[in-house]
């Protein structure tokens, strides 16, 4: 698979970590609107090609598939044009900053029969998978109860970096430009966490979002300071399970944790991602009777970059694909109408 890089920001340089490493993949080539930025790319990298907009790449057109790294409001003009130009793409999360360009997106690369897959990284947790394979096999029977969180503390902590001062950090509090904050960001992770580990769909969304004051007249400079920082959810599952999902970055103590709690008539999982690993644990059998959990021991897993990889060379659609994201970029906004009207919504 010859790839090109769109996009040469932080994320990318964590794909670069990975992609070159798997057989039968070449990065031919990087694109970025900033001339510096890239040549610091595409020289770190050892990339030949370089180019300053996507037209002259794909004028080029010597790539088989690009990964589409830009920020998200560049998602949907930048995908739509890689697939009229017949190019399989892996974009970054969220597809787009709505369901009807989403979904426009998703349409457009199932006609073209073009490979389409989300980069949801943590579909990369080993133990994520192992759960969804212990609820398909009914190991919990049937699923009563799922709860969620998605936890950071970068609005507390500076470990990450200063949001005050850093325009990396500032974007994401800013409707402004661009953000749809917490919700926005990690809320499709979240949601994905929680539906693929309980091998369901979310059915029905009520939510709740907040915005914490965080400076004098809610602004730092040109940011209006004005995204959510935290949001809770109560959701409904296709498999009539009820759900509780929640999100903040206000989480003191929780640098980048999810967490997901599935409880079925027979048994329960926990699954729970931290920087530093993770971990899968369960209430089965016995155990059930007396709450006892023990940790389950999990193999590893593909990472998206290689299911992508194999899929662009057997021309089999993986999972996830962009229907499935512009699926939960549509309970996004439903949450956001929710958060205003007071009241539920069907997915």
């Amino acid at each position: 698979m010859r790839l090109l890089v769109l996009g040469t920001g932080v994320m990318a340089k964590n794909q670069l970590a990975r992609f070159p490493l798997i057989d039968g993949v070449t990065v031919v080539g990087a694109v970025d609107t900033d001339p510096e930025r890239l040549s610091a790319f595409a020289d770190k990298f050892n990339i030949e090609k370089r180019f300053l907009s996507l037209e002259e790449a794909i004028a080029w057109g010597e790539f088989d598939a690009a990964t589409n790294v830009t920020p998200d409001r560049i998602h949907h003009p930048t995908t739509m044009a890689l697939i009229a130009a017949g190019k399989h793409v892996f974009c970054e999360k969220p597809l787009a900053e709505n369901y009807a360009k989403a979904l426009e997106m998703t349409e457009a690369a199932e006609k073209a029969g073009v490979i389409n897959m989300v980069n949801l990284t943590y579909r990369n947790v080993a133990p994520l998978q192992r759960a969804r394979e212990m609820v398909l096999a009914g190991e919990l029977g049937t699923i009563r109860h799922v709860e969620a969180s998605y936890l950071q503390s970068w609005l507390v902590s500076r470990a990450w970096g200063d949001w005050r001062t850093e325009s990396t950090w500032l974007w994401r509090l800013s409707t402004g430009h661009g953000s749809n904050g917490v919700l926005g960001d990690v809320g499709i992770h979240i949601l994905d966490f929680a539906a693929y580990g309980a091998a369901t769909d979310i059915d029905h969304v009520f939510a709740r979002l907040k915005t914490f004051n965080k400076a004098p007249g809610g602004q730092i400079g040109e940011y209006l300071l004005d995204a959510n920082d935290s949001f809770t959810m109560s959701v409904d599952f296709a498999n009539g399970a009820l759900g509780v999902i929640h999100a903040s970055r206000w989480a003191t103590g929780h640098l980048n944790e999810l967490k997901l709690r599935i409880y079925g008539e027979r048994g329960s999982l926990e699954v729970i991602h931290r920087p530093s690993g993770s971990e899968l644990h369960g209430c089965l059998g016995e155990g059930v009777e007396t709450a006892t959990w023990t940790q389950i021991e999990v193999e590893p897993v593909a990472t998206n970059y290689e299911r992508f990889a194999e899929a662009v060379a057997s021309g089999i659609q993986p999972d996830p694909n962009f229907r499935h994201a512009a699926n939960l970029q549509k309970v996004l906004d439903l949450a956001m109408v929710t958060e205003r009207e007071r009241r539920e919504l069907k997915v």
